[in-house]
């Protein structure tokens, strides 16, 4: 996603520069057009900063022991967090940077890398939004569509309740293309009936041709969206509610990880699926 994120500054004409701890993506920084440096300490001049790492525990290592002493105190610069996180953690972290004089938003995207790409992911902002309002021009260059949800915390909220939707929706056409396999249908000529019926939800577009063609080449990655569950059932322990359809999706998403399918792209849960139904029609067969 950071590539995404680097490649549409630099076709807006914003100039990026930019770390990664690969140095095939700090190279690949420089084949689009962007400015690599060696190290996070190297981006203290930078006017904003956006922050877009694995989880929690990421951001707050690159931010507090590598950020911070790099931009100083009262720089006035601006960190986007644009990594699905524990919100609270995230909300206790931007209280400690914004303590040091450097202005800080909560900013995770909803959107596969390649909706990213093609200018239809969606911003969730938390935070001051006169801060946002100050970044326009990069934000235009991002994000077609943005919406501010409430305080610094609130975005990441927003993204764990979207993103449980979102993955209950995969987790749903994955089973309803298995039981269409099953029935004798043809999967890629069914695709096309379920986005024509009532049943459409987006994920037929962003996912249902991956699962029908087997490809699992990343977008989202297995490990990283049962990351964001784990994320979703902590929240709702906290606030007292059970989420057994989640508990549900938490399961296959586990089980892909377990048959080594962790990196490719999320999709690969309807391989689980099927397993599943394979190891029924044998009980029942015994």
């Amino acid at each position: 996603m950071g590539e995404v994120y680097a490649q549409r500054l630099i076709d807006a004409r914003i100039p990026v520069t930019g770390f990664d701890i690969d140095t095939a993506r700090r190279a690949r920084l420089a084949e689009i057009g962007g400015r690599p440096v060696g190290a996070i300490s190297d981006l203290g001049g930078a006017r904003c900063i956006l922050v877009a790492v694995f989880n929690t525990d990421q951001v707050e290592d690159v931010i507090e022991n590598h950020l911070l002493p790099a931009l100083g105190d009262r720089s006035n610069q601006i960190v986007l967090c644009m990594s699905t996180c524990d919100p609270d953690r995230v909300s206790a972290l931007a209280g400690r940077v914004t303590a040091r004089g450097i202005r800080f938003l909560d900013m995770p995207v909803s959107g596969t890398s390649d909706q990213v790409r093609r200018g239809d992911g969606v911003a969730l902002i938390g935070g001051d939004i006169a801060v946002a309002h100050e970044l326009k021009s990069v934000l235009d260059a991002l994000f077609a569509r943005r919406f501010h949800v409430g305080k610094i915390g609130d975005g990441g909220r927003a993204k764990l309740a979207v993103n449980l939707i979102l993955g209950l929706n995969r987790l749903a056409m994955a089973e309803g293309l298995v039981f269409a396999e099953r029935l004798g249908l043809d999967p890629v000529a069914f695709l096309d009936v379920a986005r024509g019926s009532a049943s459409y939800s987006q994920v037929m577009e962003t996912k249902g041709p991956k699962m029908v063609r087997r490809d699992y080449s990343p977008e989202g990655r297995a490990r990283q969206t049962l990351k964001d569950v784990h994320l979703m059932l902590d929240q709702a322990a906290t606030v007292g509610q059970k989420l057994p359809m989640l508990a549900l999706h938490a399961g296959v998403l586990e089980a892909c990880v377990r048959a080594g399918e962790g990196d490719m792209d999320n999709s690969v849960i309807i391989e689980e699926v099927r397993r599943r139904t394979t190891v029924a029609r044998r009980g029942g067969a015994s």
